[in-house]
């Protein structure tokens, strides 16, 4: 409904009170209800899920249509960056929000910094999500708000033209809204807390839920070692939950990311249940170590004992009891589990990998759409990556391989500095620079993140603040390396009153107390100084 019409529905509404609402005024009442667009956690799942699956569509139909986010563990850091991109870029279409269970167990649990193994309190994930979109909608409140003035001067000076162009602005406003990709880690239970901690994550306003198929009380950060993976029917039966809870919440469409972890991961907690040769738990099964026995005299008290490709094998079991895979079987392990997800309810595909590789990353992809052609990856430019380097060797290798002299250059030493101009460095930033859109057009990646890239900047800025304020430079650290680069380049931070909401308040204030209202952003309001 437009804002006009609203107007009208209103005044409807407020002629049928026979005068008890005399005070209420419809233009103020739309106005709020246009500041307030969703107004529960579903309705902006139900939106969200929407603008995914056209997203998603948009990318098979042309892959130069991938999707980006950031991560952000806190509701202001989201709304800003939101904020950011609009400025920038006029609209939010294919920017995304990335929620990381790292960032939550490392900044959001009652009990102080944790590492990325599923400890942190479940409730956190979601009241992150709701913390959020908290913020996001304010930041449309906050926008509109400034529409809403603008449109009340036009009026009040007569200027038609120019209120008729604000309120157009307002009937069209895009939302800071947006799609949430939702860390659900492995689970944090069996697959009744995986549907428990889901519904909650919807309600919130998920719409997106990524999972991943480690064991859940042995869950590992993707980039660190000791990583134990689950059989595929347990993996299942956790995407069915997750598929329940959003039919539950009448989320049709949402979306479930599959991530498997089985390319660095070299254990198993399960040998998998398995009825005849070549089901799926007979191909999980075989890619257990184990030596081939001839007689039950090669068996000691403990072994555990399976058919393997029509062989007896003794499989590996570590003192843990833990299963160990065969080495080199990663990759084939990980084509498994992504035909298999995508076959089973999956609708995106999340492969963790130990260095950001187009080849490596195609090759698995070219596998997994020979049996499922439309196939896409959600895919992490991890922080945990040396981008440097990296970029620095896979150029070094390639022009070894072309037989071009490298003599120049150290491998293992390229991310010194004084490779920054060298032709060997310039040509891996330039690489750098086309990583997402090379890997979106060769190896099926349809949504690019960083996981914890606003941890990094929180830190690295409070650094640089706290490095000159409590040094020689004092108060102008603040002043020329925080406000004046804000004022210079647009910052709506800079009116930090205004951005917390404080002209929306006393816009209440006249609204509920008509003349009698005591407002804050008269003459002796400091943020005035700014303009």
């Amino acid at each position: 409904m437009s804002y006009k019409d609203d107007i009208k529905a209103l005044a409807q509404l407020r002629e049928a009170q026979q005068g008890k609402w005399a005070s209420i005024s419809p233009e103020n009442a739309a106005r709020m209800r246009a500041q307030n667009r969703f107004k529960t956690g579903l309705d902006i799942a139900k939106y969200t899920a929407k603008i995914m699956r056209e997203d998603m569509a948009a990318y098979d139909a042309d892959s130069s249509q991938y999707t980006q986010s950031l991560g952000c563990w806190h509701g202001f850091i989201g709304q800003q960056k939101l904020i950011s991109i609009k400025k920038h870029f006029g609209t939010t279409k294919r920017r995304y929000l990335y929620l990381s269970g790292w960032m939550v167990a490392a900044l959001r649990s009652e009990f102080g910094p944790l590492p990325d193994q599923s400890m942190h309190e479940k409730t956190s994930v979601a009241g992150l999500i709701e913390e959020l979109y908290t913020f996001l909608r304010q930041a449309d409140a906050w926008e509109l708000n400034h529409l809403f003035r603008d449109l009340e001067a036009a009026q009040k000076a007569g200027d038609k033209a120019k209120a008729e162009a604000l309120i157009a602005k307002i009937d069209n406003h895009e939302t800071h809204v947006v799609p949430i990709i939702a860390d659900i880690d492995a689970g944090f239970g069996n697959a009744e807390a995986t549907y428990l901690l889901a519904k909650k994550m919807i309600e919130a306003g998920a719409c997106c839920i990524q999972l991943e198929n480690q064991v859940s009380d042995e869950k590992q950060c993707g980039h660190q070692d000791g990583k134990v993976t689950v059989p595929h029917e347990d993996f299942l039966a956790k995407i069915n939950a997750v598929r329940y809870a959003f039919l539950e919440l009448g989320v049709d469409d949402g979306v479930i990311v599959a991530r498997t972890d089985s390319l660095g991961a070299g254990l198993t907690q399960k040998i998998a249940v398995t009825k005849e040769p070549g089901d799926l738990g007979d191909q999980y099964n075989s890619f257990l170590d184990g030596d081939v026995i001839e007689s039950a005299t090669d068996i000691d008290n403990g072994d555990v004992v399976i058919k393997q490709n029509g062989k007896l094998v003794k499989v590996k079991r570590l003192a843990s009891g833990l299963y160990q895979f065969k080495p080199g079987t990663g990759e084939d392990r990980v084509v498994l589990d992504c035909i298999t997800s995508l076959q089973n309810g999956a609708d995106l595909l999340w492969i963790e990998t130990e260095k950001p590789h187009v080849g490596q990353i195609k090759g698995m992809v070219d596998r997994i759409r020979q049996v499922v052609p439309d196939a896409k990856l959600v895919y992490n430019n991890s922080p945990s990556f040396n981008w440097t380097l990296n970029f620095r060797q896979q150029v070094f290798d390639a022009w070894e391989k072309e037989g071009k002299d490298v003599s120049a250059y150290d491998r293992a030493n390229l991310m010194s500095a004084e490779y920054d101009s060298t032709e060997l460095g310039k040509l891996a930033d330039e690489w750098t620079q086309n990583f997402q859109r090379d890997a979106a057009r060769e190896a099926g990646i349809f949504h690019h993140l960083i996981t914890l890239p606003t941890y990094h900047t929180a830190a690295l800025s409070t650094d640089n603040l706290a490095k000159g304020y409590f040094g020689a430079e004092g108060m102008l650290a603040y002043v020329a390396g925080v406000q004046r680069r804000e004022i210079r380049e647009g910052i709506a931070t800079v009116k930090h009153q205004d951005m917390a909401g404080s002209n929306i308040g006393d816009d209440h204030k006249e609204f509920f107390h008509g003349e009698a209202a005591l407002k804050a952003g008269g003459k002796d309001n400091t943020m005035n100084q700014f303009g």
